[in-house]
């Protein structure tokens, strides 16, 4: 295949050369990756590296598509990342959209059996814990077609979010599972599923390494929103649990404004689904003037805006890890977290959408700002890896 134009490319040892048995010809192994949210898009770029890296040196070749569900559309959700991060735009873009989760989800069965049946791939390969991962997860299953799974063994425990449901199906029915961390692996062998799990590292931390530099250089988020580096704090929120339920959401919008007033200024860029709830269910509720709310930003904008707070407060899963491996601190406004890493290492705090609770870590956060930088390199080099997730991932397909 032609080489993608990345820069910086390293070497990939290749550990499989595939041949006929008699004529001994280069086999072509054919991969197929399903995406369709803004943390799956992130995850991709790393293992599109490391594949161009393995076909500059193996004797086999390795051809890929990428299969875009759809399910993030807009473009500052979607397309932006794919720009960003210098990716080759998805071969296939099913153009799903959003819905209810049945409805949703049946659309991508749909459209990914028929693109599996055309493509034929080897392998199919799954991110994280979205409609798109389990729609993938379904319909390779139902055509005998190898699933790899990254960011296996992810677990919160809590029945009630669809991304739980989502997690546990994928990794049942999963050929392969490639675990971030010792905890997901523990996860899958209380599970009975240690036999198909590979201890991977963090494919996001090879994200963030690769690109948090290039965010310094390529964003100009700060001056355009006239931002000091260490004046402001950075927000999200979009799950459910909190979006959908008026009182927490009025909650954590009310406490946003508080730290606002209290501390320092807010930075928050809204997911258009909280924006679509705020609207709906907080018709009166008005923002701080230091509540600086913004569209959503692109990942490199977002990488400057965390790498440059004083603290972040999040319902994100993704998120936690980014603002985790750039030694930011983090408030957590859920009830419970997949990454228990970041909470065990002393990195993260979880307050779900009690005030009180989201007041006191953040007040803990700021003594300790004050006696100097926080730095949790060693928790998570032993926890998420060096930053080589995509290497393994690739030799444990295909090997």
């Amino acid at each position: 295949m032609k080489s993608r134009n990345w820069k910086g490319l390293g070497t990939l040892r290749p550990k499989l050369c595939i041949f006929t048995s008699c004529l001994f010809k280069i086999q072509i192994v054919k991969l197929l990756s399903i995406v369709g949210a803004r943390p799956q898009f992130i995850k991709l770029a790393p293992l599109l590296q490391a594949i161009d890296r393995y076909n500059l040196h193996a004797s086999a070749s390795l051809e890929h598509v990428t299969l875009h569900t759809g399910q993030h559309y807009d473009n500052n959700m979607s397309d932006i990342f794919f720009e960003e991060l210098e990716m080759p735009h998805a071969e296939v873009n099913l153009g799903v959209g959003s819905g209810p989760h049945g409805k949703q989800t049946g659309k991508m069965l749909e459209g990914i059996e028929e693109i599996l049946q055309r493509e034929k791939p080897d392998w199919l390969i799954i991110f994280g814990d979205t409609n798109s991962t389990v729609a993938g997860a379904l319909a390779a299953a139902k055509l005998h077609i190898p699933v790899a799974h990254i960011e296996a063994g992810l677990r919160s425990f809590n029945r009630k979010m669809p991304e739980e449901i989502n997690r546990v199906v994928s990794d049942h029915i999963s050929d392969i599972l490639l675990a971030p961390t010792p905890t997901a692996v523990k996860n899958l062998e209380v599970e009975g599923l240690a036999k198909k799990t590979v201890l991977t590292g963090d494919i996001m931390y090879d994200t963030v390494l690769r690109n948090v530099e290039l965010s310094r250089k390529k964003s100009d988020v700060l001056s355009r929103e006239s931002l000091a580096d260490q004046s402001y704090y950075i927000a999200t929120m979009h799950r459910a649990e909190n979006t959908d339920d008026p009182t927490r959401l009025g909650a954590i919008m009310n406490c946003f404004n508080e730290m606002a007033d209290r501390h320092h200024p807010v930075v928050f860029p809204m997911h258009p689904r909280t924006k679509h709830r705020i609207e709906q269910l907080l018709p009166d509720w008005t923002p701080h003037k230091n509540l600086k709310i913004l569209a959503p930003v692109g990942y490199l904008d977002m990488l400057q805006l965390v790498s440059s707070a004083r603290i972040a407060l999040t319902d994100s899963g993704g998120l936690q890890k980014e603002v985790f491996f750039m030694n930011r601190p983090c408030v957590t406004m859920r009830d419970e977290t997949e990454w228990v890493e970041t909470v065990s290492s002393g990195g993260n705090v979880i307050t779900g959408a009690d005030p009180e609770a989201i007041r006191q870590a953040v007040s803990n956060w700021e003594e300790k700002l004050k006696e100097g930088e926080v730095d949790f390199t060693q928790q998570i080099h032993e926890n998420f890896g060096k930053g080589d997730a995509a290497e393994h991932i690739l030799n444990a397909i295909l090997n």
